[in-house]
C-alpha cells in the first residue's frame, strides 16, 4: 500500500484520510485538506483504495475498502502513538465509518468530510442507518451548498446522533467549492474546516 504520511512539528493527533470516489489521494483536494490539518497540529496519513491503485473507475467494495482502511490504520499506528482519528472525503469518510463497525478498530473518532448521504439529486437517508450503531465522537463537516447531502436531511439526522457534531460550511459544495461573494465568512474554506477539526479533537482529546 502506497501512503502519504504528512506530519507537523508539532503533531496533536493524527487522521487516517481515505478519498473519494472520484480521484486517489494526491488530489488537490485532499492535498488541501491534509496541508490545513497539518497547520492546525494534526498529521494526517492518505493511501489509495484498490480501485484506484489499479486505474478502475468503480469503486471497491464494502469488504475491500474497509479492508483498506484497516490496513492504513495499522500503517499510522506504526508511525506515531498520537491519538489516531478517521476519516475521509465522501466516500472515504463514508467506508469509514463502515470500517470502525466492520471491523471493530479502535480509534479516538470519526472525521467526516462531506459525507455522502445520499445520490445527487435523490434525497434519502439509507447511507446513514448504521451511523446510530457507532459509539465515537464524530465531526460531519459539510459545505451548505452539498448537494450529496441536503442540509434538511443532514442536520436533523446528525443531531440525533448522540455524539456527534456537524459543522457547516457556508456556501461550499460536495468539494468545498464556495460561493465567493455570498459567503459570510473570509476565511479559507479549508483553514474553517482544519479549525473546526482541530477544536473537536481537543475537546474529545483522551490524553
Amino acid at each position: 500500500m502506497r501512503v502519504l504520511w504528512q506530519c507537523p512539528d508539532d503533531p496533536r493527533a493524527a487522521l487516517v484520510l481515505a478519498h473519494g470516489a472520484g480521484a486517489g489521494m494526491a488530489h488537490r483536494n485532499m492535498q488541501s485538506i491534509a496541508d490545513a490539518l497539518a497547520r492546525q497540529g494534526i498529521a494526517t496519513l492518505r493511501f489509495d483504495f484498490p480501485f484506484i491503485e489499479a486505474g478502475r473507475r468503480r469503486v471497491d467494495s464494502r469488504e475491500v475498502a474497509t479492508a483498506a482502511i484497516e490496513a492504513a490504520v495499522a500503517d499510522a499506528r506504526g508511525r506515531s502513538p498520537l491519538p489516531l482519528w478517521l476519516g475521509g472525503h465522501s466516500f472515504g469518510g463514508r467506508m469509514a465509518t463502515h470500517a470502525v463497525l466492520d471491523r471493530m478498530l479502535a480509534v479516538a473518532g470519526l472525521i467526516l468530510c462531506s459525507f455522502p448521504l445520499h445520490a445527487a439529486g435523490r434525497p434519502s437517508t439509507e447511507r446513514a442507518a448504521h451511523l446510530s450503531s457507532i459509539d465515537l465522537p464524530t465531526l460531519f463537516l459539510s459545505g451548505t451548498r452539498d448537494a450529496l447531502a441536503e442540509p434538511q436531511l443532514l442536520g436533523p439526522l446528525v443531531a440525533a446522533l448522540p455524539r456527534a457534531e456537524l459543522h457547516w460550511l457556508d456556501t461550499a459544495d460536495h468539494g468545498y467549492r464556495v460561493l465567493a461573494r455570498t459567503r459570510g465568512s473570509r476565511e479559507d474554506v479549508f483553514a474553517e474546516m482544519a479549525r473546526a477539526a482541530r477544536g473537536f479533537v481537543e475537546r474529545h482529546a483522551t490524553g
